[in-house]
């Protein structure tokens, strides 16, 4: 068994609540799915979002899915000009017995655009 990293990245299109909370649920669960994870496996997450989001925590949606017991941190990402914005991203790490070229990297939405490489499998 290893502990892996599985990145995963998806957008909104404001910044409000509850889209943060629909975009973060839907990211972590194709995740899981991908993945073929139990929530044992889960180690941990460390999420960031861009500066313009601003109205919750994408950690309060993973315990809402049952993550209450996962080690979460939500930090803000740096505001590097152009960058894409409304962006919620997500850094697990899982126990696994996946190689690392198993693993499936998830992005959504308009974060398709940063990792096409890893997004088009």
């Amino acid at each position: 068994m290893y502990v892996r990293g599985i990145r995963g990245a998806t957008t909104v299109e404001e910044n409000t609540a509850e889209l943060i909370k629909a975009a973060t649920k839907d990211l972590l669960q194709v995740i899981v799915q991908e993945n073929s994870l139990s929530l044992e496996d889960i180690v941990s997450a460390v999420f960031t979002v861009t500066p313009d989001l601003n109205t919750d925590f994408p950690a309060s949606s993973a315990r809402e899915i049952g993550w209450d017991r996962v080690p979460l941190l939500c930090a803000t990402e740096i505001p590097v000009s152009g960058a894409l914005a409304l962006c919620i991203r997500v850094l697990l790490h899982v126990n696994t017995t996946l190689g690392q070229s198993e693993i499936k990297h998830v992005y959504l939405n308009n974060a398709v655009g940063l990792r096409k490489d890893l997004a088009a499998q």
